[in-house]
């Protein structure tokens, strides 16, 4: 068997996990450790509903656990998970083989803010 396209590998986990917004969300948690649903609908530019139709599918099934911040509804990896280590070592795997465009336009995005003073 030969070397797995991106395209190729991407549609093999999203057959196994189901849909493509499944693998987004996935890979997003992935990165980042934690997110909230419009965060998640607006870096894939989907649709909110499909995003929080998701996470609940995967907050459900204990994957993944919701605090609230304010008003917004956080989501992390659901550390009494029994199998986190397993999902969290194979999604870095897959993570891995992305295309950097692909991870540059996605998962790099600026999290904290500029330090004051600092020249742009």
């Amino acid at each position: 068997m030969g070397f797995i396209t991106y395209y190729e590998g991407a549609k093999m986990i999203e057959k196994i996990v189901g849909n493509a917004t499944a693998e987004k969300v996935l890979l997003y948690l992935t990165a980042y450790g934690e997110g909230y649903a419009t965060a998640i609908a607006a870096t894939f530019n989907i649709s909110l509903n499909m995003v929080q139709k998701q996470l609940a599918r995967f907050e459900e099934s204990g994957l993944i656990a919701a605090t609230s911040k304010g008003r917004t509804r956080v989501y992390s990896w659901n550390p009494r998970y029994p199998f986190l280590a397993e999902l969290k070592a194979f999604l870095e795997k897959v993570f891995q083989y992305l295309p950097e465009e692909e991870k540059e336009r996605y998962y790099r995005e600026r999290r904290r803010p500029r330090r004051s003073g600092k020249p742009l």
